[in-house]
């Protein structure tokens, strides 16, 4: 049996899914503006199967993308995490780091908290060397918190997103990392 690793921060659980969490993370991948650096807005089917992977995937290891409630009011304001990308990558093999939140969470630093916590576990408990975090190239408020996570760019390692046609609007992604030992020092 693994054990789940669920960080918990000033104001906020990181957490295994729940059952109810899926009505709210339908809600927001199905906002066009939580969604518009993505290629489209899911639909309820797929918010499911997204959050079923992500669950079954942080019970086999134990750490994953985790479901991020306010601990204030338990409320669920999205998902934060660690996640082995499935497509082939010119990085590949990686960990990235990445988060979505609901809108009404934006703007509270709450990203940044929850992404550190993560951060923490794949330094301190999974023992990972690097990680990884990338984006399209007009995503500038996800770069900024890559750049406040200690995250350096990687001009060599910015490419074309595989999953993405040949001249999308959203195919051209820049890629972060930080080291192990640069997270050591922060």
């Amino acid at each position: 049996m693994t054990t789940l690793i669920e960080p918990r921060t000033a104001r906020l659980q990181l957490r295994q899914w729940q059952q109810q969490d899926r009505e709210a993370f339908a809600a927001m991948t199905a906002d066009p503006e939580v969604m518009r650096y993505f290629p489209a807005p899911l639909t309820r089917a797929q918010s499911d199967a997204m959050a079923d992977r992500c669950e079954a995937l942080m019970a086999e290891r134990g750490w994953g993308v985790w479901a991020v409630e306010r601990l204030e009011d338990q409320q669920f304001i999205g998902i934060v995490g660690l996640h082995v990308p499935q497509a082939e990558l010119p990085f590949s093999p990686c960990v990235e780091i990445m988060w979505r939140l609901a809108r009404h969470a934006w703007h509270q630093g709450l990203a940044t908290e929850a992404a550190r916590a993560a951060l923490a576990v794949g330094f301190d408990h999974v023992k990972l060397a690097d990680i990884v975090a990338f984006t399209t190239t007009s995503n500038l408020p996800s770069q900024a918190l890559m750049q406040r996570l200690g995250m350096e760019r990687d001009l060599a390692g910015d490419f074309a997103h595989p999953a993405l046609p040949e001249g999308h609007p959203l195919q051209a992604h820049v890629l972060y990392r930080l080291s192990a030992a640069k997270f050591a020092a922060t």
